[in-house]
């Protein structure tokens, strides 16, 4: 099972806690600038034990500790990359997504 985890710089970050190992991370742009941070996780741990962090960025800094249960899940990576591909179509604007 698979969860994207999304980062916007200067917004907020997300953290893997136990139970979760990274795969891929891609970076979103727009129009050549870096809008978000996505990192494909393995789910390796038990889910209804497994967190992710949430970190806000934007002013008082602040964490959120989430339950992986309630976030999107992917049976596989491939269905995880086709969402990212999803997400980040955008008309005929000036978007890519490169993976880092």
């Amino acid at each position: 099972m698979f969860l994207i985890l999304t980062s916007k710089p200067g917004l907020f970050r997300t953290e893997m806690g136990d139970g979760l190992a990274a795969v891929e991370s891609y970076d979103y742009l727009f129009c050549e600038r870096v809008k978000a941070h996505f990192v494909i996780a393995e789910l390796v741990g038990e889910l209804s034990r497994t967190r992710v962090r949430v970190v806000d960025e934007s002013g008082e800094p602040s964490v959120n500790s989430v339950p992986a249960k309630f976030l999107e899940k992917f049976d596989s990576i491939a269905a995880a990359r086709q969402e990212l591909q999803h997400l980040c179509a955008f008309g005929s604007q000036d978007t890519a997504l490169v993976r880092t």
